[in-house]
């Protein structure tokens, strides 16, 4: 039986009455993803047909989810809102502190050894506060969710990017900052500006080496890595209706690498496939009654162009394997000879030192089975591994499953190496290197979803690749970067010529799922007996303090950083080493932008100090200024913020006195955390103005008093010579908004309510 089924069902009642009267409101048919919209507005029955990119709207989401690295700052925030229990079933999974380094046994002993203060914390807070806990070993997060929570029609947030992956169940589920899951706990609604809708129309059939992860690996390179920003993609077509359940979550979970807001496919029979095989038939009997309100309507998937604001088609039939990177996930290259130009004009190292599968993308029992094909033919025709290989599998029930289908046995009799079932590599969690920084250019390829600099193991000259589990299996076994297992031949061990078959796999264990213990603990129905402790000396955890309100008289900030180019939130607040640090926001503030490029001088983590004339790093500038009581004000470039939900990107500038970040565009999340924290996040009027900004420039805000929505912001910049810039600034805020900037927080407003 499903967790949360009666309010699986009671979302399920409701729905037909509010899409009939949505579809009645907007006067058209509508698609999958306005369906689930309209049937989670937090006022209840459509009245009003919201514009998408412009509306800003309540929405009641139905559940969330939390990951240890981001739970530990939400559930610090929501000790503070004065609640005795979460409002919506909430989960916190600990996936997140667990390295990479010798294998699963070794290092999950390791992790409960020096995360220990931090496990307990999150098991006790989850227990006083009504939240289900996955202990550390239990699986990825999102692979985790789609198994036992994740149902079609729902919608969820969760405090980490790849939220998104329920998609592959046919939720609109959002990745968010933790104060916004704060807010949902606390019982208050959930604000999102109307999505635009982006609609993906798959014909054809996925065969032989394609796999789902070509699919979203070509729309990233059809529309960048910010070409998604503000916008739900819709999958539908034959192309989908064909493809697995979890290849589905696949092509929804990288859909954060295009900066949707999230991805979804309608409800069909592979789905209902799923459900019945983990023990959900509860649930696909419940979804079975209203599937036709779990689609999109047939007349929007007929002529896809009059309800969708963009439209991409592509032919899986005609899809070829794919891989995208080095640095970024959108640049997309076809495998073999294309790869060896690219590599060769580039000076991208071809030899390939490890392949690694696993991670929330690419972790299920399909594909774990399919990657293990193509290393069963390995061992069949005498070929030895090229590469290191690394296994990360994506939950208990899928490692334990897997295991007794002989699956892992396989990677293990080619001496690849079994991690615990969690993140690791994919999220700077791998203990690959004594001295990262310093460490060889090399290439590796992982069925991961991002491959920023650095990303995977601390080392800035990895260049990582991203690839289907069976691409990067085949790849790590013949060392080379433009291998193509299609049309190319190795030498095994015999010095005979061979080849590799097609991959083959089970989208489900054929001997259904089995686990033995999945790792959950329910929490207790009274927690108010439940003590939770915070060491006031601890270096992992702090108490939370509110922020003061920046007020509407900023004049004489100074400039803390002009960052060049890309700045993601790995940028702004690195994870890998720092995710112990992510409980307590005095240490971790100590990483703030030590990352980002300073566009004066091309140097990362070394800036001026404007009060003495000296350099230092980014950290210690923000507080000598914030010790001076001299505000400051952060600049950069386009899609500032773009990568992972983490808002201590957000707060740990705000703890070191920013008062405003400047950029041309924003990444979504990063916008709305800025927003969150109490803090200006602005965008140039005009993009070339952020050329007139100057190392030694003092600011100041001359109409912040009359901030409102919809209303520019004037900037007076003064340079060290004298002369003066005005710069007009525009925003996004509407008046609830400023009501956080006023009140100093989201998070101080609502618990100022709460003690109305």
């Amino acid at each position: 039986m499903a967790f949360d089924i009666d309010m699986i069902k009671k979302v399920y009642a409701q729905m037909a009455e509010r899409v009939d009267k949505a579809r009645e409101v907007v006067g058209k048919p509508l698609t999958l993803s306005e369906k689930i919209l309209y049937n989670h507005l937090w006022d209840g029955n459509p009245t009003t047909a919201f514009v998408r990119g412009k509306d800003y709207v309540d929405f009641a989401p139905d559940r969330i989810a939390c990951q240890d690295a981001t739970a530990q700052m939400a559930l610090l925030q929501f000790m503070q809102a004065g609640k005795a229990k979460v409002a919506v079933p909430t989960t916190v999974h600990c996936d997140h502190l667990i390295q990479a380094k010798d294998g699963a046994s070794e290092d999950l002993k390791h992790a409960n050894t020096v995360s220990s203060e931090v496990f307990d914390f999150l098991e006790s807070v989850s227990n006083k506060y009504g939240i289900g806990f996955w202990k550390p070993g239990a699986g990825i997060i999102h692979q985790v969710v789609l198994e036992n929570y994740a149902f079609p029609g729902g919608m969820m947030i969760g405090t980490d990017s790849h939220t998104v992956n329920a998609g592959g169940l046919g939720m609109v589920a959002i990745g968010v900052g933790g104060a916004d899951a704060v807010d949902v706990m606390a019982g208050m609604a959930w604000e999102l500006k109307f999505p635009k809708l982006i609609g993906v129309k798959l014909t054809g059939k996925i065969s032989g080496w394609t796999a789902p992860k070509d699919v979203i690996l070509k729309v990233a390179g059809i529309v960048s890595a910010k070409g998604g920003t503000g916008a739900i993609v819709e999958y539908f077509g034959p192309g989908a209706t064909s493809m697995s359940c979890t290849g589905k979550g696949t092509i929804c979970n990288m859909g954060a690498e295009i900066g949707a807001t999230t991805s979804t496919f309608g409800y069909d029979e592979s789905m209902e496939r799923y459900l019945r095989a983990t023990e959900r038939a509860d649930v696909a009997d419940a979804a079975n009654q209203v599937k036709e309100y779990l689609t999109g309507d047939a007349e929007v998937y007929a002529n896809p162009e009059q309800y969708f604001d963009q439209v991409i088609e592509i032919n899986l039939s005609e899809l070829g394997p794919l891989l995208n990177g080095p640095f970024t996930p959108d640049l997309s290259t076809p495998v073999g000879s294309k790869m060896n130009e690219a590599a060769t004009t580039n000076d991208w190292p071809i030899k390939v030192e490890w392949g690694l599968i696993g991670s929330c993308t690419n972790s299920s029992y399909e594909d774990l089975s399919r990657a293990s094909s193509i290393a069963q033919q390995a061992l069949d025709k005498g070929l030895k591994m090229k590469a290191e290989l690394g296994i990360n599998p994506g939950s208990e029930q899928v490692r334990y499953t897997a295991e007794r289908d002989g699956i892992l046995e396989v990677f293990e009799n080619l001496d690849a190496k079994i991690f615990t079932n969690a993140c690791g590599p994919c999220i700077g969690q791998w203990a690959r290197y004594s001295d990262p920084k310093n460490a060889p250019k090399n290439s590796i390829v992982h069925s991961f979803n991002r491959n920023f600099a650095k990303r995977a193991d601390g080392n800035p000259n990895t260049h990582a690749f991203v690839a289907s589990p069976e691409i990067t299996a085949a790849i790590a076994i013949a060392g080379r970067l433009d291998f193509n297992p299609i049309t190319d031949k190795l030498i095994n061990e015999n010095g005979e010529e061979v080849m590799f078959d097609e991959p083959t796999g089970w989208e489900l264990p054929p001997k259904g799922f089995e686990v033995k213990d999945n790792g959950y603990l329910a929490p207790v129905a009274d927690g108010s007996g439940v003590q939770v402790t915070v060491s006031p000396t601890s270096e992992r955890l702090q108490l939370l303090t509110p922020f003061e309100p920046i007020g509407n008289k900023i004049e004489g900030a100074k400039l803390l950083i002009k960052a060049f180019g890309k700045c993601t939130t790995d940028h702004i607040s690195m994870a890998g080493p720092w995710l112990r640090f992510r409980g307590h926001l005095d240490n971790i503030s100590n990483n703030c932008l030590i990352g980002a490029v300073n566009a004066f001088g091309k140097k990362t983590n070394f800036v001026k100090n404007q009060l003495t004339g000296e350099y230092g790093g980014v950290p210690d500038t923000a507080r000598a200024y914030k010790a001076a009581g001299v505000r400051t004000v952060v600049v950069g470039d386009h899609n500032y913020g773009e990568g992972s939900s983490r808002e201590h990107a957000a707060m740990e500038p705000r703890h070191l006195g920013v008062a405003a970040v400047i950029v041309k565009s924003f990444a979504r999340i990063h916008e709305t955390n800025l927003k969150k924290q109490g803090m200006l996040g602005l965008t140039f009027s005009n993009e070339s103005d952020y050329d007139l900004i100057q190392e030694d420039d003092t600011f100041n805000f001359v109409d912040l008093n009359e901030f409102a929505p919809g209303k520019p912001l004037t900037l007076e910049v003064v340079h060290s010579d004298g002369s003066k810039d005005i710069i007009m600034l525009n925003h996004t805020y509407n008046q609830p908004q400023i009501d956080w900037y006023n009140e100093g927080s989201a998070l101080n407003l609502i618990k100022k309510e709460n003690n109305a």
